[in-house]
């Protein structure tokens, strides 16, 4: 494991990671790929700036195969000792991603493959997973109820805003993440996190299922404070939710949604070429504007007032907490067990 020194610098760094020496080039793509991600907004981003304008030229039929990550996961298991799977690029969390390479199920990709990840920031990339978009966990809160922006993720744990901490369900790893900040623990070790986070039943917190959901609480002020993607922020404030965002002092957790190629593709070709495709700078400002993810390529440009909303700056950057992914993927199974049978019931 790296020390958080060497995790900033690389941050800071803009090379990409010497991975492995690079397979012959192969021929001109053409045909289809098969893309396992999420729909929505995400999807609908892929179609517009990805698949018709990138790879449509090439002749690539782009097909995505839409589910909330579940459906993917248990396919891409079902189908690991399979000479000939059904799936050609699939969009993970970086995490997910890092547990699926340690099973030996993507294939190692150099920039030879992907001639566009040259341009990827370093230390958000993987041998077999590359960055499409990241943001960061910050605390998002009502500026209106809440007048001095709150500082740590220990004040979540404020007794003044019993019953008005709203946590999403579908982040319970990195909640437990942020508990383990706040306890002064580390990500290599939730433990001290999952006791943290037990404190705060006592203060009466509302589960909601969705980021959505969460959103809607926070507009109907029957939530004042959480913790979210930066990105979030930037879409429920387009959406005319009265939020701010608060960079806590004990760090951001970067997250990054990747994506990696299966050995067992039928069309490799055609999942590079998906990949590059996904790592253009017109493409990747495209989904900053639209999702308010921040650009995983140096050589994307953004617009300096949506820079402001999204972006983070190297200073921010430079208090960057990378998971330790190998602890996070082994981790799931009992940071799920605590979640769903101690702190939610």
């Amino acid at each position: 494991m790296s020390t958080h020194s060497t995790r900033r610098s690389l941050l800071l760094a803009a090379a990409s990671l010497p991975l492995v020496a690079a397979r012959p080039t192969l021929a001109a793509p053409g045909g289809r790929v098969v893309i396992a991600t999420w729909g929505g907004d995400y999807g609908d981003l892929l179609g517009k700036h990805v698949e018709q304008p990138l790879l449509k030229p090439l002749g690539i039929e782009a097909v995505q195969s839409v589910d909330d990550g579940s459906q993917r996961r248990a396919k891409l298991l079902a189908e690991r000792n399979s000479r000939r799977g059904s799936l050609d690029v699939v969009s993970l969390v970086d995490y997910e991603a890092s547990g699926f390479a340690q099973m030996g199920l993507f294939e190692t990709l150099t920039d030879a493959d992907v001639p566009n990840a040259k341009n990827a920031i370093a230390a958000l990339r993987q041998p077999q997973a590359l960055p499409h978009i990241y943001s960061g966990m910050v605390i998002a809160y009502n500026p209106e109820k809440i007048k001095t922006p709150p500082k740590s993720f220990n004040d979540l744990w404020d007794p003044k805003y019993r019953g008005r901490v709203g946590l999403a369900d579908i982040l319970f790893p990195y909640n437990i993440a942020a508990a383990s900040l706040a306890a002064g623990g580390t990500l290599s070790d939730l433990a001290p996190g999952m006791t943290r986070l037990s404190e705060m039943k006592a203060l009466s917190p509302k589960i909601f299922a969705t980021n959505e959901a969460v959103a809607q609480a926070l507009k109907s002020e029957d939530i004042w404070i959480t913790l979210a993607w930066r990105a979030r922020v930037y879409q429920w404030r387009r959406a005319g939710v009265s939020v701010a965002a608060a960079v806590p002092a004990e760090g951001i957790m970067p997250t990054t949604f990747s994506a990696s190629v299966p050995k067992n593709s039928q069309q490799k070709e055609n999942a590079f070429a998906y990949l590059n495709a996904m790592l253009d700078a017109r493409a990747q400002a495209a989904f900053a504007e639209r999702m308010g993810y921040v650009p995983t390529v140096t050589n994307a440009s953004l617009p300096p007032e949506l820079a402001a909303q999204i972006a983070f700056t190297p200073e921010e950057q430079s208090r960057f907490k990378v998971p330790d992914f190998g602890y996070f993927s082994k981790a799931l199974p009992q940071l799920q067990q605590y979640w769903s049978r101690d702190f939610k019931a």
